[in-house]
């Protein structure tokens, strides 16, 4: 079964608000076993409407609907779409007294146009509506099958969820699953990794590879297809296990992880604490650290060093190294790693300084950047970065760099 999803409104058109029901949607497709090849967001608007399905009517076999169900005269997704499958509208009795239920409990004065909500397609089978009032409907005609549900993702998660996943799976003569993983990487760039990886990705059958670049970092989706999920996972597992014998030396986690998320881990389940010093970076490295639960058991502290003055005067930063090689320094870099460590007693001190950008600075070019790493019991090391991106761009990758340092270092 191939999918398409149309979210109806103007307002996401506009820009007003993100169309989070189809990836949510997507999502639990996916899952099912169904196919997703289409995306489509129209307005409220009956002409651009109908266009929209008669073009899903010619390539897809289940056609999605969102939004446009509501009482107001804008809400027109139901009657479009009974015209356009030249059937008719029925008032279902239950979602009615529903309707009124609500009113009759919140002392408010129902209008005539809510019951208007309570309409469905004739022929189709109501999905109820546990947490609003328009229901849903599901409809089979012309071997092709409609859904429709309300646009609140309040309302239409868990009526989708709890009833449209199943009257899908209902109709689907094969229920293969839909298994997929996500290998995240950093270090390496998306092209980098599609010619380290080019033979693996074109004789991708199943499991299938997409890569996908973001925020600094590259993605690979794997995706495996089988009846069942024990074979679906080992279908995984072997093709993770031939792109980490290639590009493994830049993976650090699967899914939703972040790179701090990772390092946090590794920190705790180590024992370990650390300290920063941020000239560059300017605390943005220890705010994401602060923004996860148990940050004090890794965290013992830090200091924003902008100027030169605080990284004498706090961080005890000799005046030759700052006369002799400057802060954007190699040697500037690996004292304030040695000298936070010291100044909180922590296992591990890490330090940025650079040129933020967007203009040169002292002979230094933007985006040159040195990421120090003190752990305790070893010599102190620092990295050269030499970033091009914009000044916020490279504070972020900056500190992204240094999770990668620690990780690689402590691994």
């Amino acid at each position: 079964m191939n999918a398409e999803i149309i979210a109806v409104g103007s307002e996401l058109l506009l820009g007003q608000i993100a169309n989070t029901n189809a990836q949510y949607i997507s999502e639990q497709l996916a899952e099912a076993g169904v196919n997703v090849y289409y995306h489509t967001s129209v307005g409220d608007n009956p002409v651009r409407l109908s266009q929209a399905v008669k073009v899903a009517q010619e390539r897809a076999d289940l056609l999605i609907f969102t939004g446009g169900l509501g009482p107001t005269k804008d809400d027109l997704t139901k009657e479009t779409i009974a015209k356009a499958l030249g059937t008719g509208l029925s008032m279902d009795e239950e979602a009615l007294e529903s309707i009124k239920a609500y009113f009759q409990k919140t002392k408010r004065q129902m209008t005539p146009n809510n019951e208007k909500q309570a309409l469905i397609l004739e022929g189709s089978a109501a999905l109820k509506n546990e947490n609003g009032m328009a229901p849903g409907m599901f409809l089979k005609k012309d071997d092709l099958s409609y859904m429709l549900l309300p646009g609140p993702p309040s309302e239409m998660r868990p009526m989708f969820s709890k009833y449209g996943i199943p009257a899908i799976l209902s109709t689907l003569k094969r229920k293969e699953i839909i298994h997929s993983r996500v290998l995240r990487f950093f270090g390496i760039g998306e092209a980098q990794l599609e010619t380290e990886l080019e033979e693996l990705i074109e004789t991708q059958t199943n499991p299938t590879i997409a890569p996908l670049a973001g925020d600094g970092e590259v993605t690979l989706r794997l995706t495996a297809k089988h009846e069942l999920k024990s074979v679906a996972v080992e279908l995984l597992d072997g093709v993770e296990e031939k792109i980490l014998n290639v590009v493994g030396d830049y993976f650090y986690g699967y899914d939703q992880d972040s790179l701090v998320d990772v390092g946090m881990r590794l920190l705790k389940e180590k024992g370990m604490t650390l300290s920063c010093a941020e000239s560059l970076t300017g605390g943005l490295f220890q705010s994401e650290i602060t923004s996860l639960p148990g940050a004090s058991a890794v965290l013992k502290g830090g200091v924003v060093c902008y100027q030169d003055e605080i990284k004498k005067k706090v961080l005890s930063i000799s005046e030759s190294t700052l006369e002799q090689h400057s802060a954007v320094s190699e040697q500037c870099a690996l004292e304030l790693a040695e000298n936070v460590r010291t100044l909180f007693a922590a296992d591990i001190g890490i330090s940025f300084t650079g040129v933020a950008g967007p203009d040169d600075l002292d002979g230094k070019k933007a985006g040159t950047v040195w990421v120090g790493l003190a752990i305790k019991d070893r010599p102190a090391k620092a990295f050269l970065l030499n970033l091009a991106g914009g000044r916020n761009g490279n504070r972020k990758r900056t500190a992204k760099y240094g999770w990668h340092y620690l990780l690689k270092e402590l691994t």
